[in-house]
């Protein structure tokens, strides 16, 4: 059997990886091809009880501890979601992997971005395409007022942090290009799943 592919959507909070995320899996699935859709930090059960402890707040921890914190629901995310998708040949459409622990801890929090990297080479598995969602400060804080609710840790952090966040996502993305895709998402909804579906069908093929 042919082994999945592994897409993951990544970006800034507003970024419209969630929405992305579903139209993409529709669109797969509508051209005869499974697709799972999941998300991190979770996408098992011990993975989303790991998830509860870090977006919750009740707990301010070290950047290193967070770090592994992520680490830690990832490693039980892919051995218990990820790693069977895939072997069953099913794609895999993940919202945020590694390069959020490298953006948000790393880049956000200033954990030593060695130390990620060395925790990235431990983890076995890295994504086939992954799409950058890049959005200005001004858009995602208006998509983030427009969808309410209360808002989880990171995204109660402040203006600066968000700011590191961004540009270490396209630090990310420039620097991977044989991985990554950097896309403009401030377009309306439909011209950023346009310009997903290029990037997909344009890495693997139609």
């Amino acid at each position: 059997m042919t082994r999945g592919r592994f897409i993951t959507l990544e970006g800034g909070e507003g970024a419209g990886k969630t929405t992305q995320s579903v139209l993409l899996a529709d669109a797969l699935t509508a051209h005869g091809v499974g697709a799972l859709r999941t998300r991190e930090p979770g996408g098992s059960p011990g993975a989303e009880v790991l998830r509860g402890l870090l977006l919750g707040g009740s707990i301010d921890w070290s950047p290193r501890a967070e770090t592994l914190l992520h680490f830690a629901a990832r490693a039980e995310h892919v051995a218990e979601t990820v790693d069977p998708a895939l072997a069953a040949g099913t794609w895999v459409i993940c919202d945020r992997f590694f390069d959020s622990t490298l953006a948000y801890q790393g880049y956000g929090q200033g954990a030593d971005r060695s130390f990620i990297a060395s925790l990235i080479g431990l983890l076995g598995i890295a994504p086939d395409l992954t799409l950058v969602l890049d959005v200005p400060e001004s858009v995602a804080a208006e998509r983030m007022r427009k969808r309410g609710g209360d808002a989880d840790r990171y995204e109660r952090l402040d203006s600066a942090f968000h700011a590191r966040v961004r540009q270490g996502f396209r630090d990310i993305a420039l620097s991977e290009p044989d991985r990554c895709v950097l896309l403009d998402a401030s377009a309306d909804i439909q011209a950023v799943h346009t310009a997903i579906m290029t990037a997909v069908w344009t890495r693997f093929g139609q």
